[in-house]
This record gives structure tokens, C-alpha cells and sequence, in this order.
């Protein structure tokens, strides 16, 4: 098995289903809401608070969506400029990555009609509660609260593994870090206002990897990544 398939996608998938099954099938979803709808008094106090819904909720969304255009600008520019020529195909896949991540998660949640914690019994809502993958009773309200929107706007960033390891390899890591960071930070904010599970951050984190991962894979997989190295430092000498 390539060590990029054992490492990179099986790994993660069963880490995935190990975690889904610790969340949805032994209850702990409503027992990581129920905690913390405890600890805020019985109701979500930092649904509408300053640092959870302002800054983490709407600055976060703008901050991400400012940086994607950066990005694109960036790459604009690569592709006007002859000295940033080996720069135009790992800028145009980072700005294909984010957009794809976050676009399936909202197409996502255009059509699976999960509900918010906020919106069922025991949580301060009116709706009972659904397994992920049980069917909507007849008459009910679709909800559109997974996966989740928001944290896709950090977990989309997963992709700067793969762009950094491709321009500056020793930053890999921590290009990963800033994706992750980024997710958690933004998936535990929503946690705490009542708009998700802790599942609904876990299925955005895969998706958004697995996008980053199989998109890389289809750009550059018959280009060695030494090679592609080289170039970039090659063209940052001429420029």
C-alpha cells in the first residue's frame, strides 16, 4: 500500500468511523450538547454572544472568504507573470480546494434536513430527535444544519498541507495546523451557541480532507513532488 493512501486516507477514514460510531451510535452527541447546554444555564447563552456569534461566527466567515480571494488574486497574478509560472498550478489548487470544500458542504446541507441542537426537545427547541441517517417523519420541518456550514470555512484550509508541501515543504505541518486550528475553533464556537453536534464538525473535517487529499491527487499525482520543488525554487531565484 503507497504510503500516501495508508497515511493520508485510510487512517483518517477509520479514525472517522471510530469516532462516528462513539458519536452517534453510543450517544455521544447529545451527551457533549447536553454538558454544555448544562454548563450555560439550561439555555445557549453564547448563541448570541459577542466573541461566539461576532467575531468567531461572522469575522471568521470573512476572514476565511478574504483570504480565499487573496489567494485568487494571487493567482491571477501567477498567470500574468513568467517568474511566477511554477507558483500558477499549486495557487490554482488551493483556490479550487476551498471552494470545492466548502461548496459540497453546503450542498450538503441543502438536502439532508438534520436540525440544530437548538431546535430539539431538551435543548430548548420544539422537534424531536432524528438519527443522521433515519428518515424525516411525514410533515416535518427539513432542518439545514448538517454538515457543518461554518466550520467547512476553517477545515477547508486542510488544503495548505498539500500546497505547502508542495512550494515549502517544511511548512506542510503547519499549514495543516492553521486548517485544523481553524475548523476546531470555529466547530466548538457554533457547539457552544446550540447550532451543531459535535458529529456535524467531524463530517465536515472529512469531507473537507478528503476533497483537499483527492484533488491533489488528480493535479499532481504524475508530477514528483521533488521536481515541483525545485521549480519553485528555481523561479524565486530568477525573480
Amino acid at each position: 500500500m503507497p504510503s500516501w493512501l495508508q497515511w493520508q486516507l485510510v487512517l483518517p477514514l477509520a479514525a472517522f468511523v471510530a469516532a462516528n460510531f462513539a458519536l452517534l451510535q453510543l450517544g455521544g452527541d447529545r451527551w457533549i450538547a447536553g454538558h454544555l447546554y448544562l454548563l450555560e444555564g439550561g439555555h445557549w447563552a453564547l448563541k448570541d454572544n459577542l466573541v461566539t456569534s461576532t467575531l468567531v461566527h461572522q469575522g471568521g466567515k470573512r476572514l476565511s472568504a478574504l483570504a480565499w480571494l487573496c489567494a485568487v488574486a494571487c493567482t491571477a497574478v501567477a498567470w500574468r507573470r513568467p517568474a511566477w509560472r511554477a507558483w500558477r498550478k499549486p495557487l490554482l489548487y488551493l483556490v479550487l480546494a476551498v471552494l470545492l470544500s466548502t461548496g459540497i458542504v453546503a450542498w450538503m446541507k441543502s438536502w439532508t434536513h438534520v436540525d440544530c441542537p437548538w431546535d430539539l426537545i431538551g435543548f430548548g427547541g420544539t422537534r424531536g430527535y432524528h438519527d443522521l441517517l433515519a428518515a424525516l417523519p411525514l410533515h416535518a420541518a427539513p432542518g439545514r444544519c448538517f454538515p457543518a456550514g461554518h466550520a467547512s470555512a476553517g477545515y477547508a484550509w486542510l488544503a495548505l498541507f498539500f500546497f505547502l508541501g508542495d512550494v515549502h515543504r517544511q511548512w506542510r505541518w503547519k499549514g495543516l495546523a492553521v486548517g485544523l486550528g481553524a475548523g476546531v475553533v470555529f466547530g466548538i464556537s457554533q457547539q457552544l451557541r446550540g447550532a451543531h453536534f459535535a458529529s456535524h464538525d467531524l463530517w465536515t473535517l472529512m469531507i473537507c480532507w478528503l476533497v483537499a487529499l483527492l484533488l491533489h491527487r488528480a493535479m499532481f499525482a504524475r508530477r514528483p513532488v521533488a521536481h515541483a520543488r525545485r521549480a519553485i525554487i528555481a523561479t524565486d531565484r530568477i525573480a
